[in-house]
């Protein structure tokens, strides 16, 4: 049985006087999720919230039926993701995918290394399998780091790590134009960081996967 895929809800009511119900969002399937989103206007709501993968993806929404088309065609590719690495926290962002790599999936860094573990590669192995096997998307790549030492070399530690990733992943046959990589250093954290325990989980990288150029003009040839 698949694992259940955590879905965003959305309640927006600031973009151009557009008003939503949170409640209508959660119950819809895929084609109406890409729907209401695209009619929130997508890239007016990615440019407010900005910054993080969650507000690139709500900013790529194509919206209205092909956007209903790219969601449905994104559940298959979470799903499988999921199921790989059970660990990692899959959620569907938008028209898009948001995947949390950080100590509870396995692909998480050890203080100050960018290195990646055997159990790591083990893991990125297995996404690589998908995303070679769903090629029509781009990948956005970043980094973190916990908020011990100096904030600068943190910000470049966090590159590091993010670019362990996708050098991994190209090795693995992904294509390197796929790539989007930045860098957050401290900025960003999950969690507070006031313990051992909260600092490793802020030691991450998350990758978005949205829809590239071929995959939304397939969706929208469709839709017509």
């Amino acid at each position: 049985m698949l694992r259940k895929i955590t879905s965003i809800s959305l309640a927006l009511a600031i973009v151009l006087s557009f008003s939503v119900s949170c409640t209508a969002i959660q119950n819809s399937n895929s084609t109406q999720k890409g729907g209401v989103i695209g009619a929130a206007s997508g890239a007016a709501i990615g440019g407010l919230i900005g910054g993080n993968i969650w507000g690139a993806l709500i900013g790529a929404a194509v919206g209205g039926v092909a956007g209903g088309l790219i969601g449905n065609h994104m559940d298959k590719q979470a799903n499988k993701i999921s199921e790989a690495v059970p660990g990692a926290e899959v959620k569907r962002v938008g028209e898009g995918i948001q995947i949390i790599f950080d100590d509870k999936s396995g692909v998480n860094f050890a203080f100050d290394s960018e290195a990646l573990t055997k159990s790591a590669k083990t893991n990125l192995n297995a996404v690589a399998e998908i995303f070679i096997e769903f090629p029509d998307t781009e990948l956005m790549i970043e980094g973190h780091t916990d908020d011990a030492g100096a904030a600068d070399y943190n910000m470049k530690l966090s590159k590091r790590r993010a670019n362990s990733v996708v050098n991994y992943l190209k090795s693995k046959g992904v294509q390197s134009n796929r790539f989007k990589v930045e860098a957050f250093g401290e900025t960003k954290p999950r969690f507070p960081n006031d313990t051992k325990e909260n600092q490793a989980k802020n030691r991450r990288v998350e990758i978005g996967v949205a829809a590239n150029e071929q995959m939304i003009q397939d969706a929208k040839a469709q839709a017509n």
